[in-house]
């Protein structure tokens, strides 16, 4: 039978522990569904077998909430769960946020701000002799210095303010059982240095080839220092033509070890393969469960990594651009499980992952050379060594839409519409629309300025109007009316307020009403939050427009809805500020009617 890791005194000694080998600290709450990193995290360490407890958002404020396991025999590992502690907290205006997802109900303020930073310290404080790992997306993205925006500036590796002994970033099995099986072996933490995908503080740095980040003192005095500093890490994101980084500070150095080799399909098939409960811990059931496991109880996860090169998309940085992918056997019979819960009532939410149509490598030069420094597989323009082929995902999609029980199949993750189009096989996209769309499909353009989309990282316009040309007739010849709902994002950098309306004339022109619509979000480890900080493009040094002022933003977004009426004088002033009054009147091209002026309003 399987059941949920202990998280207490009684549930271990249910099990007849009486210690711990790895206490998992997290800042979501319990969920043992493989959506969740802390659930497959701790269900491989058991796999190895080791004894793993969950402290699930601890009360950071009281450091016994952290000695509720007891002293774990080899270490506390530290997550600040699946989303980034400050943006589950802040938007991107930096107001903070009224629910979590990840909670108990959907309550907010469960966990601090900077999780991984407090979970670590109040672990030293209860047992300062255990080791401290770091890992998740929010310790993985900030492994070096980084640009912090919720401060507005250049933090330390978080490795150093946690006052961890070790982190590991991206996905990270591999790299945490290495380190396991060398604590159990008695090696010291401080004397695990070496391990592909971990970062570690080293006062001399070891005989091998190390590329040398410019120092700390530096970038934090010089854009152009970090610009450069972050290109580099962003160069060495490939297990195979990854490098070693070392960036100094003072006296001493935090080495970031070459990334990890990606999981072949046979072991990505084994790790989903692990006896999950699949729900949340029974102990939030009267608080009202966990928002967060409707989406993904009865969604399966097919693939890691993306090569699609959205500069404004940690993916790359954080999981890798190698895409790996499980078997359809594999997720045929994960999807057999769904079919004994009783809340199952036929419908598969999503197949898919970064990028749901991406199932195979980018070429076939990758699995000897690794991925291309200084190219990308899909933009400007697409490579030539490209594959593009969608039979391996279509086979799978096939195989479980013919499961006696299962009566649709959809598909909500990522959809990248222009490999979609580049694939010459149309069995793909016919089958897209005639079986694995709910109504509408989500799609994301983000942009139609040129000068945007190339700051973005994605095709051009006409690749998305090729697109919707060809999902437009699909639709008519299966007699179907599914909409597409296009995302489009405001104040990128590159976006000023004639981009903006460019944008505007385009959803004018083509009748759309986009539904999803967000300011661009300054996170760690993108190439976009770069060049927002920087204003340079570090790719070329140039010089980018960034619209750092609230009200142009508020503007770039307001012209996304220009034709709602709350938005109208920001629109107005927009126009009028760029010199664009043409679009102020009665004609069909036209965004917005004049002002009325007050004797007008009072004959009306």
């Amino acid at each position: 039978m399987k059941r949920f890791l202990p998280v207490n005194q009684a549930e271990m000694a249910a099990r007849s522990w009486d210690y711990v080998d790895f206490a998992l600290i997290t800042g979501d709450a319990y969920v043992d569904h493989p959506s969740f990193g802390v659930a497959i995290i701790s269900r491989v360490l058991e796999h190895h077998g080791y004894r793993v407890g969950i402290i699930a958002q601890p009360d950071w404020r009281d450091v016994d909430s952290f000695r509720v396991l007891g002293r774990p025999r080899l270490g506390f590992m530290i997550t600040a769960g699946n989303i980034d502690s400050m943006v589950n907290h802040y938007t991107v205006a930096k107001k903070r946020r009224s629910t979590d997802a990840y909670s108990p109900g959907g309550k907010s303020g469960l966990r601090p701000d900077r999780a991984s930073i407090v979970y670590a310290n109040r672990a030293r404080e209860a047992y300062s002799d255990v080791p401290i790992i770091l890992g998740g997306i929010e310790a993985s993205l900030r492994r070096l210095a980084h640009y912090d925006y919720w401060s507005d500036r250049i933090r330390r590796s978080i490795l150093l303010d946690s006052k961890a002994d070790l982190l590991i970033y991206g996905m990270a099995e591999t790299a945490l059982v290495e380190v396991a099986k060398r604590l159990e072996q008695g090696i010291a933490i401080e004397r695990i240095t070496n391990v592909p995908g971990t970062v570690v503080r080293l006062f001399t740095l070891p005989e091998r080839e190390i590329t040398i980040l410019p120092h700390y003192d530096q970038i934090t005095t010089s854009k152009k220092a970090f610009a450069e500093s972050f290109m580099l890490q962003y160069e060495n994101t490939d297990h195979l033509g990854g490098e070693a980084l070392a960036e100094p500070y003072g006296d001493f150095f935090v080495l970031q070890n070459p990334p990890a080799a990606p999981l072949s399909e046979a072991e990505l098939d084994r790790v989903y393969a692990l006896p999950f409960v699949r729900n949340y811990h029974p102990s939030y059931e009267d608080m009202g469960g966990v928002p967060a496991i409707a989406e993904v109880k009865f969604s399966l996860i097919s693939n890691r990594g993306c090569f699609g090169g959205c500069h404004f998309c940690a993916l790359s940085f954080h999981q890798g651009r190698v895409v790996q992918a499980r078997s359809t056997e594999s997720l045929v019979k994960e999807a057999e499980q769904f079919l004994g819960d009783p809340v199952f009532k036929g419908y598969i939410h999503d197949v898919g992952g970064p990028t749901a149509n991406f199932q195979n490598r980018a070429c076939e030069r990758q699995k000897e050379h690794g991925v291309c420094k200084k190219r990308q597989c899909m933009v400007p323009r697409r490579c030539k060594n490209l594959v593009v082929d969608h039979r391996r995902y279509l086979r799978t999609l096939r195989s479980l839409r013919s499961m006696p029980g299962v009566k649709r199949v959809f598909i909500r993750s990522g959809i990248r519409y222009d490999y979609l189009i580049y694939d010459r096989n149309p069995d793909f996209f016919r089958e897209l629309c005639a079986h694995h769309i709910s109504g509408q499909l989500k799609v994301a353009p983000e942009h139609v300025s040129s000068t945007v989309l190339e700051k973005m990282g994605k095709p051009q316009r006409t690749v998305y109007d090729r697109f919707t040309s060809q999902y437009d007739k699909y639709n008519r010849e299966l007699g179907k009316k599914q909409h597409l709902v296009p995302y489009f994002m405001s104040s990128h950098p590159g976006s000023d307020l004639h981009s903006a309306i460019e944008l505007a004339e385009y959803i004018r022109d083509t009748k759309q009403m986009p539904e999803q619509v967000q300011d661009f979000y300054p996170t760690p480890g993108t190439l976009s939050t770069c060049m927002y900080y920087t204003g340079l493009d570090p790719r070329t040094m140039e010089r980018v427009y960034v619209a750092k002022d609230p009200r142009e933003k508020a503007m770039q977004r307001a012209l996304i809805h220009y034709s709602h009426p709350r938005n109208y004088k920001l629109v107005f002033e927009a126009l009028t500020k760029a010199g664009r009054t043409d679009l102020i009147g009665h004609g069909a091209k036209c965004l917005i009617r004049p002002k009325q002026s007050k004797k007008t309003r009072r004959r009306a």
